[in-house]
């Protein structure tokens, strides 16, 4: 795997996220208690959640200094503030992945490929924005298609 695909999967990422928050952004509400909660977290402690580990991926893979967030052990924010938490995650990680190559990919960590680490941050994502998901259809708010195909023909549209 290379730098331009690690970049597709976040972008995918981005693409699939923005469609959960403007789905829960409709449900007009300030909390998110929305249906039966997936575990032990409802929709909002599911997408401060995803926030988190992807925050807490790039903190440790980039090797910045200092704490890692835990935006799990704050107040949960409205919608519109979780929006723009994850406006500045993704611009930093945009910021990161300039830096990096496709040499820093194959090195490896705890004998994994540092790329496969960015594959799953990913891929994580995609479990949390699936039970969000749920929850919010269950509420008449589905988000709509998720998958990654749709993603890559609305690129593919976008280009072409």
């Amino acid at each position: 795997m290379n730098l331009a695909d690690i970049r597709f999967l976040f972008a995918y990422d981005r693409w699939a996220t923005r469609k959960v928050l403007e789905a829960a952004r409709a449900l007009g509400r300030a909390d998110w208690p929305v249906g039966e909660p997936v575990g032990t977290r409802q929709l909002g402690d599911i997408l401060v959640h995803q926030l988190g580990a992807h925050q807490r991926w790039r903190h440790g893979l980039a090797e910045l200094p200092g704490e890692r967030p835990r935006p799990e052990q704050e107040p949960l924010p409205p919608v519109d503030g979780l929006a723009a938490a994850w406006d500045v995650e993704w611009a930093a990680l945009d910021a990161w992945l300039d830096t990096i190559d496709d040499a820093w990919l194959a090195r490896t960590g705890d004998g994994v490929p540092f790329w496969q680490m960015l594959a799953h941050v990913a891929n994580h994502g995609t479990q949390h924005r699936s039970e969000a998901a749920a929850l919010l259809t269950a509420a008449g708010r589905s988000p709509g298609d998720l998958d990654m195909i749709f993603f890559s023909e609305e690129v593919a549209g976008a280009v072409g």
